[in-house]
C-alpha cells in the first residue's frame, strides 16, 4: 500500500472532500471542507482525487515530541510536572527580615518549582552514584548524605498535592 503525502486530496464517503495535512504510520489527518479536521486510518476506504508523494518519513510531530520528552526525562534533570497543593495555588511567600527593611515577596508557585527542581536533581545524583564505578562503601556514604538532604527538605512537603511526591529522609527505628 502506498502512503499518501501531505497535500494529497481525497473524497471520503462520510466526510466528503478533504486534504491530507499530516501523516503518521497508521493515520492520515485530513482537513475536510464540511467536517473540519478528522483522523482516518491509512487503510480506510476513500477515493484519491490527487495523490502527492510522501516526502516525509511517516512520523508525526507528536510522535517526535513524545520520543524527545521520554529521552529528556530519562537522561537529564528535566523534571516531571508535580502539582502544588490546591490551597497554595496563586499564593505568595513573604520573607520578613529581622531588621527594618522591606519584605521580599515571591509567588509560591515559583518557590515550589525551585524546591521540586532540587528534589529532581538529588534524584539524578542518586542515579549517577548508583551507576558509578565507586566502591560500595563510598556509594553508601554518598547515599546517606542525599537521604539527609531529603530529610532537611521534609518541611516543604506541605506544598505538594500528592503524598507520593513528598521528600522522605531517614526512617527512625
Amino acid at each position: 500500500m502506498k502512503i499518501l503525502g501531505i497535500g494529497s486530496r481525497i473524497k471520503h464517503p462520510e466526510h466528503g472532500l478533504g486534504v491530507v495535512t499530516n501523516v503518521t504510520a497508521k493515520h492520515y489527518w485530513v482537513t475536510f471542507i464540511e467536517s473540519g479536521l478528522e483522523t482516518i486510518d491509512v487503510d480506510a476506504t476513500f477515493e484519491v482525487i490527487e495523490a502527492l508523494e510522501d516526502e516525509v518519513d511517516s512520523v508525526s510531530f507528536y510522535e517526535v515530541e513524545r520520543t524527545l520528552k521520554n529521552v529528556l526525562q530519562r537522561w537529564s534533570d528535566v523534571s516531571q510536572v508535580v502539582p502544588i497543593a490546591d490551597k497554595w495555588k496563586g499564593g505568595k511567600l513573604v520573607m520578613e527580615p529581622g531588621t527594618p527593611t522591606s519584605n521580599k515577596e515571591i509567588p509560591i508557585d515559583t518557590f515550589f518549582h525551585k524546591i521540586t527542581m532540587v528534589r529532581d536533581r538529588l534524584r539524578v545524583m542518586e542515579q549517577k552514584i548508583n551507576s558509578s564505578n565507586l566502591d560500595e562503601v563510598d556509594k553508601i556514604d554518598l547515599q546517606q548524605y542525599i537521604t539527609r538532604c531529603y530529610g532537611s527538605l521534609t518541611t516543604f512537603n506541605v506544598l505538594f498535592k500528592s503524598t507520593n511526591d513528598y521528600f522522605v529522609g531517614e526512617k527512625t527505628k
